[in-house]
């Protein structure tokens, strides 16, 4: 029987989106490593030329960074520094969720548009789905600009896995926000009898905010075409404190390489004496994996990674974690499961000097598809801040032992190996 034209063209229209979704699934990640293991002293100039170069990234000194743990804090903090904005507001997420939270974000983003501050949101279209226009009318309605970023339409299918996973606030071009938290109940409230998820968030001052506004203006263009281009958003910013700090922008290429991705292969490359890692979703490539167990079995670095323990948000990828443990633990790896409710902080402390706050997590999402933001901070108060709530955090959590993880029953088995295919989305 001969096919019509469009029979021709449905077939090949399939085969194109089976290809696109095998390579989705199965595309082999970059193997990355490092050609020599830095030997600079991780305080030095040196040090931090080579990891400004390698992301690109503009160092910032006197910078000032608060640390703001869980939403009661840094909700609060946000919405202050919002009431207080003369100028402008930009705001950046992944989740933008309807709820207690974000109609108290909503109704004070309008007052401030109201008195003619310019407020514009960059709302990410797959993780905000559920954010209806009539729940932004009244801040659109007072003049805020709110813009989805990659909205699902035929011209935007070849970039669909591509999401911004940012989660920013610039108020006034010279006082930024960055973690990991989106804006949902969850975060303060909890959900289902859940307690709120455990999260961080960071408040930045200094000419470091620049730096998070362009990061803003960046995705502010590719949703809504529009270029920042007035002063005000780019003002000269007091000092704020004693800190080193560069932002790095993180966009996938058409090769898979991410900033992101190579300053943290380097840092974990460069640890001499620790590595600290929260993260929600712990999915490590081989690249990872083989870099973290080299610093324990050649360089006698201490690693403690924290996870989510049952109170995981996604089951799937909790296995898939999991099935991922053994190396790590075989080497001497800690690996504690945090117990009392979601953990969604984002965090890498190296030395005790350097940290790495922002968005990314420890899977192929952030390293390869996502849109993401990090601090890089040279500063041993921050890090010794972070450190005292990681010890709290491990005060609640669970350590698994490599003898336990052995133990694990058949269907949790069964269930990674599932975790395993669908990795490379994870």
């Amino acid at each position: 029987m001969e096919l019509t034209a469009y029979g021709v063209a449905s077939t090949i229209a399939l085969a194109f989106f089976a290809l696109m979704l095998f390579l989705a699934l199965f595309e082999p990640g970059l193997p990355y490593r490092i050609d020599a293991t830095p030997d600079e002293p991780l305080g030095s100039e040196k040090f931090l030329r080579l990891l400004g170069g390698l992301t690109n990234g503009e160092v910032h000194r006197d910078t000032a960074i608060e640390v703001l743990t869980n939403g009661d804090v840094y909700f609060e903090a946000e919405l202050a520094a919002i009431e207080k904005a003369v100028h402008s507001v930009n705001l950046e997420a992944y989740i933008f969720h309807e709820g207690r939270v974000t109609s108290r974000f909503v109704e004070t983003l309008t007052g401030r548009a109201r008195d003619g501050v310019k407020v514009r949101l960059v709302l990410d279209s797959v993780g905000s789905f559920s954010t209806s226009d009539r729940f932004l009318a009244p801040l659109r309605d007072a003049g805020g600009q709110v813009a989805f970023y990659h909205p699902i339409r035929w011209h935007t299918l070849p970039r669909i896995n591509n999401r911004t996973h940012r989660e920013l606030i610039i108020v006034d071009g010279c006082v930024g926000f960055i973690g990991g938290s989106g804006f949902a109940d969850q975060w303060r409230f909890g959900r289902r009898g859940h307690k709120p998820w455990r999260d961080t968030m960071f408040r930045v001052q200094g000419e470091a905010v620049r730096s998070l506004q362009a990061t803003f203006v960046e995705n502010w263009v590719e949703a809504s075409g529009e270029i920042l281009t007035g002063h005000g958003y780019f003002p000269p910013c007091l000092p704020g404190g004693g800190a080193t700090a560069f932002v790095v922008p993180s966009s996938p290429t058409t090769g898979l390489s991410t900033r992101a991705r190579m300053l943290f292969q380097t840092l974990l490359a460069s640890a001499c004496k620790s590595i600290t890692i929260a993260t929600p979703y712990f999915v490590p490539d081989h690249s990872v994996r083989r870099e973290i167990v080299r610093a324990i079995v050649e360089r006698g670095v201490a690693v403690r990674i924290m996870t989510p323990g049952r109170h995981s948000d996604q089951l799937l990828t909790r296995r898939s974690s999991r099935r991922l443990y053994g190396e790590l633990l075989e080497a001497g790896a800690r690996i504690f499961e945090y117990r009392p409710a979601m953990m969604h902080a984002k965090i890498l402390v190296i030395d005790e000097l350097w940290s790495v706050v922002g968005s990314t997590n420890f899977d192929n999402r952030s390293f390869g598809l996502n849109d993401e933001v990090n601090l890089a901070v040279r500063d041993a108060s921050l890090a010794g801040r972070l450190l005292e709530d990681f010890a709290r955090d491990i005060e609640a959590s669970r350590e698994i032992s490599f003898r336990e993880w052995k133990a694990r029953p058949l269907f949790e088995r069964v269930h990674e190996s599932v975790g395993g295919i669908l990795e490379r989305q994870q």
